[in-house]
C-alpha cells in the first residue's frame, strides 16, 4: 500500500481518523520543533510554542482544505503562533550558539566546531528578520520557495530574493570572519 500524502492524511484526520493525525505528527514533530527552536532560541519557550502550534493545528483541522499543501499550512500556523508570542512578550532574545552545535568527538574538533558555530550563529543573527525567516524555513523546514512564500505571506519572487540575499550575506560573513584566524 502506498504511503498517504500529507493532504490525504489531514483530510482523514479532519474526518475523525486519529491514526492519520499520528502519522502527520510522526512526520513533522522533529522538523516543526527545530523550526520553532531556531526562531526563538530557547528550548523552554520552543517547547511551549511547539505544543501550542500542535494545539492550533488540531483546532483548525476542520478549516484545512486539501488544495493547499499541508506542510505550508502547518508552518504558517506555527509561524503565526511564534509571531503572536513575540507580540505578547517583545523579547530581544537572540538564537543561542548552542542550538547550532552538534556533539563533538575531541577537544580540537570541539574548539573548531564551537568557533564555526559561533560565526555561523552570529551571521544568522545579523540577518534581517525576513531573510533569517526564509533561511530557517528552507533549511530547517525543507520548504520550497512557493511554500515559503505562502507561509510568510510574500510573493515567490520576494521569498526567492530574501533567500538569495541571506545566503549571500552568510557566505560573505563566514568567509570574512574565517580569514586570518590561524
Amino acid at each position: 500500500m502506498a504511503e498517504r500524502s500529507d493532504e490525504e492524511l489531514m483530510a482523514a484526520y479532519a474526518a475523525g481518523e486519529m491514526t492519520a493525525f499520528e502519522a502527520l505528527y510522526g512526520r513533522y514533530r522533529a522538523p516543526l520543533y527545530r523550526y520553532i527552536l531556531r526562531q526563538v532560541g530557547d528550548a523552554a519557550t520552543a517547547n511551549d510554542l511547539y505544543q501550542g502550534s500542535w494545539e492550533k493545528i488540531i483546532a483548525a483541522r476542520g478549516r484545512y482544505r486539501p488544495s493547499a499543501p499541508y506542510r505550508a499550512w502547518m508552518y504558517r500556523i506555527a509561524r503565526n503562533h511564534v509571531i503572536d508570542h513575540y507580540r505578547r512578550s517583545r523579547p530581544g532574545t537572540p538564537l543561542s550558539p548552542e542550538t547550532m552545535e552538534a556533539p563533538e568527538p575531541g577537544p580540537e574538533q570541539l574548539l573548531d566546531q564551537a568557533e564555526a558555530a559561533d560565526r555561523l550563529q552570529a551571521a544568522i543573527d545579523a540577518l534581517p528578520e525576513e531573510q533569517r525567516e526564509v533561511l530557517v524555513l528552507k533549511l530547517e523546514a525543507g520548504l520550497d520557495l512557493a511554500a515559503i512564500a505562502e507561509v510568510t505571506g510574500a510573493n515567490a519572487e520576494t521569498a526567492k530574493s530574501r533567500l538569495r540575499y541571506a545566503v549571500s550575506k552568510l557566505r560573505s560573513a563566514l568567509s570574512t570572519n574565517g580569514e586570518g584566524d590561524e
